[in-house]
C-alpha cells in the first residue's frame, strides 16, 4: 500500500520543484539573452538590449560571422586540436597519476614538491616563448599539442584521490592473476574511473576550445588560426570600424548623415560579438549531455566480491 504524502511533504516538494525551475531559468537566460540580441540590428542595440525578443530581427550578424572565409578552417583546426589534446592529455596525466597513487613509487616527495611548485610558479611568457622557439614548435601545429600533453598537477591530485579510493583487493587479485601495472591501469583503473575521467575531460576540452593565447603568441600562419582567435580578430575589426565611424560622425554633420544612411550599420561590433560568442559555445553545449551520463556514483557497486 502506497502511503499518501502529507501536506508538509507536498509543500516541500513543491518548493524544491519551483526552486529548481528558477535555477534552470537563471542559468539558461544569459545564453538566451545573447542569442536574441545577436539577432538584433545594430540600430536596435544602440537603443538598448532586448530582454525577451529581438526588437528588430535580422540574421545579418550570423551571416557575417559564418561568411568569414577563415572561420570554417579555424573551426576544423580547433575541433581537431581539442579532440587530440583531450585524449592525449587524459592518457598521459592518468598514467602519471596512477603511478603517483601507488605506495611503492620511489621519489614521491620529489614529485610532490615539483608538482606543488608548478601549480604556483611558472617561467613566464618570454622564457616559455624562447623554449617553444628552441624546440622548433613556433608556428607549428604541434605547438597546440605537445605543451598540453600533461594536464597539470591539479588534475593529478583529483585522479590520485580517485585511484586511491579503489579497493586494494582489486589490485591484489589482479597481480595474483599475473596482471602487470599497465594492464591494471588500462583494464581495471580506467574503466572504474569513468565519472572523474568524464568530468576532467569536459574541463580540458572546454579550456582547449576557448584558448586563443597560444595562437596569439606562438603562431603567425593564417592556416594555424583557431576559432577563438578568428572571433577575436573579427570583433576587433568591427570595434575599430565602430570607433572610426563615431569619430567621423562627430567631426562632420554631412559625414554623420552619410553613415546613418549606410545599410552596413545593421551590423555592429556588439552584434558580431554576441553571434560569435554563441557560435563558439554551441559545440560545448552539444558535447556536455554525452558526458553527463558518466557524472554518476555507484560504478564501484559489485566490483569486489566478498
Amino acid at each position: 500500500m502506497v502511503r499518501s504524502k502529507s501536506i508538509g511533504e507536498k509543500i516541500f516538494h513543491g518548493f524544491n520543484i519551483t526552486l529548481m525551475v528558477l535555477l534552470i531559468l537563471v542559468s539558461l537566460y544569459p545564453l538566451y539573452y545573447a542569442v536574441i540580441n545577436s539577432m538584433n540590428t545594430g540600430y536596435a542595440i544602440q537603443r538598448g538590449f532586448s530582454l525577451f525578443l529581438p526588437a528588430d530581427f535580422t540574421m545579418e550578424s550570423w551571416r557575417t560571422v559564418l561568411s568569414d572565409p577563415s572561420m570554417l578552417g579555424a573551426l576544423g583546426l580547433t575541433a581537431l586540436r581539442t579532440a587530440i589534446v583531450t585524449v592525449a592529455s587524459t592518457v598521459v596525466t592518468t598514467m602519471f597519476a596512477y603511478a603517483y597513487s601507488r605506495p611503492y613509487l620511489r621519489g614521491k616527495r620529489f614529485y610532490s614538491g615539483l608538482g606543488v611548485v608548478s601549480m604556483y610558479f611558472s617561467g613566464g611568457v618570454i622564457p616559455f616563448f624562447l623554449l617553444i622557439s628552441t624546440l622548433g614548435l613556433y608556428n607549428n601545429f604541434w605547438v597546440y599539442i605537445i605543451p598540453s600533453l600533461f594536464g597539470g598537477y591539479y588534475n593529478v591530485i583529483i585522479y590520485n584521490t580517485n585511484f586511491k579510493a579503489l579497493p586494494d583487493a582489486l589490485f591484489e587479485s589482479a597481480k595474483v592473476d599475473g596482471a602487470k601495472e599497465f594492464t591494471i591501469y588500462w583494464k581495471i583503473v580506467m574503466p572504474l574511473s569513468k565519472p572523474v575521467l568524464a568530468a576532467l575531460c569536459v574541463f580540458t576540452a572546454v579550456g582547449v576550445w576557448n584558448d586563443y593565447s597560444t595562437t596569439l603568441y606562438y603562431t603567425q600562419s593564417p592556416q594555424l588560426k583557431t576559432l577563438q582567435y578568428c572571433i577575436l580578430e573579427l570583433v576587433q575589426s568591427y570595434n575599430a570600424a565602430d570607433q572610426l565611424t563615431s569619430s567621423a560622425m562627430s567631426a562632420s554633420a554631412s559625414i554623420s548623415e552619410l553613415f546613418s544612411q549606410n545599410n552596413n550599420a545593421v551590423v555592429n561590433a556588439k552584434t558580431i560579438e554576441l553571434a560569435a560568442m554563441v557560435l563558439s559555445a554551441i559545440p560545448m553545449i552539444i558535447m556536455y549531455p554525452f558526458a553527463q551520463k558518466y557524472f554518476v556514483q555507484g560504478v564501484m557497486l559489485g566490483s569486489v566480491k566478498g
